[in-house]
């Protein structure tokens, strides 16, 4: 794991700000969303990209109550293509 370097302190909401360089180099924008794992004694944040819940693609993606699901699952899953 690579330090940059970059401290941040907690607030007391527990929130803490992404540097601006950073967001950039990640691409991240305004109302993406990050994904927060614990890797041991670390925190491991990382952009959440839209997936379909079954199988991940993120391709010909549809949206089914609030969830993404690819083409080919909707296809899977009810034996017909979907429109």
């Amino acid at each position: 794991m690579k330090s940059l370097g970059i401290a941040r302190k907690v607030d007391s909401l527990g929130r803490i700000v992404l540097p601006a360089e950073l967001r950039k180099l990640l691409d991240i924008t305004d109302g993406d969303f990050v994904e927060i794992f614990v890797d041991g004694d670390h925190i491991v944040l990382a952009k959440l990209e839209e997936h379909c819940v079954f199988c991940g693609a993120i391709t010909e993606l549809r949206e089914f109550e609030s969830k993404l699901v690819c083409q080919t699952c909707v296809t899977r899953l009810t034996g017909t293509p979907s429109a």
